[in-house]
């Protein structure tokens, strides 16, 4: 005989439910409502950012310069990896540039040029510097620039080269012709020869091509000075 042994005070519970996941839709609005702050803040990020591109200005027009690919001294002559191609804004750049740098190879340095110089009109030797027949122009770097100052076009001078060893300094050149102070271009055969860089201009002298392949041996080792001749 079997006992009852249930409490008749507390009623029969009925079993529990088999819990029910909730539709897949159902679980993405939820989602969705809890990452609303986030998905508000990259909306508002992403409206700034168009915002602030479409009132960026567009970048200025620029145009092709052949500027100074490396440091020039003065009375250098101009090879191709003297020279490169820089695009420089518009409202920035310089006039009478030459856009193509096989315009100016072979071109000889008026000034000292710094690294990225735009090749202006005046920093190259003046295309109409040529001398009597039978002579090449020659740009001449002199030790004494005060000297080298008060030379002036139709002077003829010799040029001497003088180092610490020499006692006396040699002549190079005798009755070279001083040649107008370039401005604008250069000879594409004009040669440079001098000793140490410095702010003043080479003088241009027109001197015979066994006078230039002298001044350009003296000039890896001596000062160079010039004499004024009759």
């Amino acid at each position: 005989m079997s006992l009852d042994r249930r409490d008749p005070s507390r009623p029969d519970r009925p079993p529990p439910l088999a819990r029910r996941r909730a539709p897949v839709a159902l679980r993405a609005r939820v989602l969705l409502w809890r990452a609303r702050p986030a998905l508000l803040a990259l909306t508002l990020a992403v409206a700034a950012l168009g915002v602030v591109g479409a009132l960026r200005p567009p970048p200025p027009p620029t145009v092709e310069l052949v500027v100074a690919a490396r440091s020039l001294d003065a009375g250098a002559t101009l090879a191709d990896g003297d020279l490169t191609v820089r695009a420089v804004p518009v409202t920035v750049a310089p006039d009478d540039v030459p856009a193509d740098a096989d315009a100016v190879v072979g071109r000889v340095t008026a000034v000292d040029l710094a690294t990225g110089t735009p090749l202006v009109p005046g920093v190259l030797v003046a295309s109409d510097a040529t001398g009597p027949p039978g002579t090449v122009v020659t740009a001449v770097r002199l030790a004494d620039e005060a000297a080298a100052a008060l030379l002036r076009p139709g002077m003829r001078v010799d040029v001497l080269a003088a180092t610490p060893d020499e006692g006396d300094g040699r002549v190079v050149a005798t009755r070279a012709l001083v040649l107008p102070t370039p401005t604008e271009e250069s000879p594409p055969d004009a040669v440079s020869f001098g000793a140490d860089a410095g702010p003043a201009p080479p003088v241009l002298l027109a001197v015979t091509p066994d006078e230039a392949r002298a001044l350009a041996g003296a000039s890896a080792t001596a000062l160079l000075s010039a004499v004024v001749v009759p």
